[in-house]
């Protein structure tokens, strides 16, 4: 898969039942179908309350941010973290000889201080369609020579516009279709995405503490490192994406994650959601 494809990583681990987990990979659209024997092992919310297109759900608060990184997102106001070298091309982008963010660290101590970050963005999932009956008539009626078009990007771009104009989705500002050929395509998904573009950096510790195992820390568990950064999405005073604006305001999220002091106990269900790099 693609780095813009939002997927669940579920590990059902069984208490008593050492290293023994059922595992697997899936697109939340999908999710209907496993989410009883999930429920089984001990999740305690509905496939609804994990992916929904009618109301706020998880994926309303998990993020693509930038190109190939996952954010959560942590307060009503566009707050969101990821990890430190996800957030570090931002952080070496305002760090300076007179501010060395990477070395030092940075917290934004107001919102006047929050600094934006030329080119970054966050993308959100809103929808995720199954079009197979429909590019299937369209690759019967389309000229393709070399029997190819399934793998092409331009082709499929084609058709995500096709569709999407003759199901009356429109195309506003931030708005971005997406579609992917699953299974060798056996089976095509249409991504309705939403673009933010007004990123600001809100905090980072030092890399002595983010970056502190590099990437070897970074693949490996357990882990003892601060790999973490924050950044806030600000749109227009409508909640739309827009371009950096002195005028913007943090954005009004659907959905976002709080914070369990509760710890946790060997045997929960735990799954893991976001982006994966393939």
């Amino acid at each position: 898969m693609k780095k813009t494809v939002l997927l669940i990583l579920a590990a059902l681990c069984l208490k008593g039942a050492p290293a023994v987990a059922d595992e697997g990979m899936w697109v939340p659209a999908l999710l209907q179908s496993r989410i009883k024997e999930m429920q089984s092992k001990g999740c305690k919310i509905s496939a609804e309350e994990i992916y929904s297109i009618n109301q706020a759900s998880l994926k309303d608060a998990v993020l693509l941010f930038g190109s190939g990184c996952t954010g959560e997102v942590i307060s009503d106001e566009g707050l969101f973290l990821t990890n430190h070298h996800c957030g570090y091309g931002a952080i070496q982008q305002h760090s300076s000889v007179e501010h060395d963010y990477l070395t030092d660290g940075f917290w934004a101590m107001s919102r006047e201080e929050e600094l934006p970050c030329k080119g970054l963005t966050v993308t959100y999932i809103d929808r995720i369609l199954d079009v197979t009956e429909y590019v299937n008539e369209q690759l019967k009626t389309d000229d393709d020579p070399n029997g190819t078009n399934y793998l092409s990007p331009k082709y499929l771009k084609t058709v995500a516009d096709r569709f999407a104009k003759s199901e009356g989705i429109a195309l506003t500002p931030g708005r971005k279709l997406e579609l992917k050929a699953f299974y060798g395509g056996n089976r095509y998904y249409l991504f309705v995405k939403t673009t933010y573009s007004d990123i600001r950096m809100v905090g980072a510790p030092p890399s002595s503490i983010g970056k502190f195992g590099a990437d070897t820390d970074n693949w490996m568990w357990p882990r003892h490192t601060g790999d973490f950064s924050i950044f806030r999405i600000y749109a227009d005073k409508d909640g739309k994406p827009a371009a950096y604006s002195k005028d913007n305001v943090p954005l009004k999220v659907k959905k976002h994650l709080t914070i369990s002091l509760d710890g946790y106990r060997e045997g929960d269900f735990t799954f893991v959601m976001g982006f994966p790099g393939r």
